[in-house]
């Protein structure tokens, strides 16, 4: 197949039809309608085989996680994601991944609204990367900067669940089943929190998602608005799943922390409100499954302190950095 043939075969007119694309895929660019009263948000993000994924992947895992982590992002702006462009680096066309890549990519793309709408294709490493766009009313995104004194800081779902099998993968080594399943999956198909992050606009002081350890983007997040934090490690979220598979792996309470903590690819959302508001927030989140849960609170001293259940503080670094991680063919 040549270049264009898989983008007719595979990409061209499938998945969601946007009433506001003016021009799609076909043309030198795309041309969209971005509504008067909103802000234009965009992301991207690029996946390259044996860094953010295992090669061995199922191609439709991977096209999913590509367009789920951009969603992801535009959660953490409070942003409605609408648009999106795909460019894809292959070894070789190979009908069968092609097949399994798109509908992996359109499955997520249909649920949440977003037209793929251009793109690219080039021989090389396997590598995908994802761009998108969408929109938030004027002046309502919500942003790293903002968080307060007296805030606190909450998390959507659950963490740990993609380290524990990024982990597993890495040692080469299958979870225990049938709580393994769900780890993995954890890792593979990330639940992008959209509709919590819309919902979150104007009440949401400060937010990001998780993607590289909660310690790391809530630094990220502390240093944007000028404060510091204290967490309640016992307070850190974990699901069932872990709890069993981490009991079975005889993890000790400092490693499960510590991949709660910094192992990043939860793609959750975390973010502060005020103390004032913790009502208003429970409320909003009734009707979400994700949950959300209150892990700590704000405080105008600098830093990141990680408190235990006796009141000593727990010592933790890490957090994925691509240039200053040591490879192990992962990363968030």
């Amino acid at each position: 197949m040549t270049e264009f043939e898989i983008i007719r075969r595979y990409f061209t007119g499938r998945g969601t039809r946007r009433a506001d694309v003016v021009v799609g895929i076909g043309d030198d660019g795309a041309v969209v309608q971005v509504p008067s009263d909103s802000d234009l948000v965009t992301v991207v993000d690029t996946l390259v085989a044996g860094v953010h994924f295992p090669p061995e992947t199922h191609p439709a895992d991977i096209a999913y996680k590509a367009l789920a982590v951009n969603l992801s992002d535009m959660a953490a702006m409070g942003a409605t994601p609408a648009w999106a462009t795909l460019a894809v680096s292959l070894p070789q066309a190979d009908e069968a991944w092609l097949e399994a890549f798109a509908q992996g990519f359109f499955q997520l793309a249909e649920r949440y609204g977003v037209q793929l709408i251009g793109g690219d294709t080039t021989r090389g490493p396997l590598t995908i990367t994802v761009q998108v766009q969408g929109t938030v009313p004027t002046g309502g995104a919500v942003r790293r900067a903002g968080a307060r004194p007296g805030d606190l800081v909450y998390v959507t779902g659950n963490l740990g669940d993609a380290g524990l099998a990024l982990q597993a993968w890495r040692q080469q080594r299958p979870l225990p089943h049938p709580h393994g399943d769900d780890l993995v999956a954890r890792l593979h198909r990330p639940t992008p929190r959209c509709e919590e992050g819309a919902a979150l606009r104007g009440l949401a002081t400060a937010m990001i998602d998780i993607s590289d350890g909660l310690t790391a983007d809530l630094a990220h997040l502390l240093e944007a608005s000028g404060v510091g934090a204290t967490l309640d490690v016992e307070a850190i979220p974990l699901s069932a799943s872990f709890r069993a598979c981490a009991g079975d792996e005889g993890l000790t309470q400092e490693q499960r922390l510590r991949l709660a903590l910094t192992a990043g690819d939860d793609y959750e959302l975390c973010f502060t409100a005020p103390a004032a508001q913790r009502h208003r927030v429970e409320q909003v989140f009734a009707r979400f499954a994700s949950g959300c849960h209150v892990v700590g609170a704000i405080e105008e001293r600098p830093g990141l302190r990680l408190k235990q259940g006796d009141g000593s503080l727990l010592r933790l670094s890490g957090g994925y950095d691509h240039f200053n991680t040591v490879p192990q063919g992962d990363g968030a």
